[in-house]
């Protein structure tokens, strides 16, 4: 059974850092498209990073520079390394993986999601 589990969310002041985990089960990053999506209350879901098959990343605009994507094969885990956060990044974070959809936007369309972990910045 494939399965995605999120941790490593938590609050943090403004300026700090966090690092996300994405465990995955029976999904292989040289076969999946795995993104990392954010949901903040009264918003719509948006994404954040892309680990692409090729091992290529991709960031959403708003995150270049600040995160940064990183993956372990032996533990099949992916990482969002989240610096110099803002109150602005405040949101439930999820990732998600599909073997077809490689694309930032609202990741309407991928296949597998995890539950998300929550990440909370104040100022």
């Amino acid at each position: 059974q494939v399965q995605l589990v999120e941790s490593g969310g938590g609050s943090v002041q403004a300026g700090g850092s966090l690092r996300l985990s994405c465990a995955a089960s029976r999904i292989y990053f040289s076969a999946y498209c795995i993104g990392w999506f954010r949901q903040a209350p009264g918003k719509e879901r948006e994404g954040v990073a892309l680990y692409e098959t090729s091992g290529r990343t991709k960031y959403a605009d708003f995150v270049k520079g600040r995160f940064t994507v990183s993956h372990d094969n032996a533990k099949n885990t992916l990482y969002l390394q989240m610096d110099s956060l803002k109150s602005e990044d405040t949101a439930m974070y999820f990732c998600a993986a599909d073997r077809w959809r490689c694309e930032l936007g609202d990741g309407q369309g991928y296949n597998y999601w995890g539950q998300g972990t929550q990440v909370t910045v104040s100022s």
